[in-house]
């Protein structure tokens, strides 16, 4: 098995190596031995462990959950289900309210560009407006 340096693997994971003290300093990534006289060596299985981190990040997974993703690995897949099936529905209440966002902004566009007396401006004049 071939042993990496910090730089090599951040370089391998495309991470940088402040992203891979990180992810030691939290818990998400195991910190090697350092030999007296050395550097920390890592292998693949750390680049493959930094991989799920950032594909779990990129679903959406906190780094907090995804501590527990990792605790989990192969044997509880109906906690696994559990915690995809929760990060799902916020998914999916993000994707309600920037909908929502999305139709108010239309709304007062559609209601700027309308602005024919040009004294004040529609969006403007919304976003002031207190609630």
């Amino acid at each position: 098995m071939r042993k990496l340096t910090i730089s090599a693997v951040a370089k391998q994971a495309g991470v940088g190596v402040e992203t891979i003290r990180y992810y030691q300093r939290i818990g998400l990534l195991a910190e090697p031995v350092k030999p007296a006289a050395g550097y920390r060596t890592y292998s693949q299985r750390d680049i493959r462990q930094i991989h799920f981190i950032q594909r779990a990040k990129q679903l959406g997974f906190s780094l907090k959950e995804i501590k527990v993703l990792l605790s989990l690995e192969q044997g509880d897949c109906d906690r696994t289900r559990q915690l995809a099936t929760h990060k799902l529905a916020d998914v999916q209440n993000k994707i309600r309210d920037l909908k929502a966002i999305a139709t108010t902004l239309e709304q007062l566009i559609t209601s700027c560009e309308r602005n024919e007396s040009g004294s004040s401006c529609p969006i403007i004049d919304a976003i002031s407006d207190k609630p």
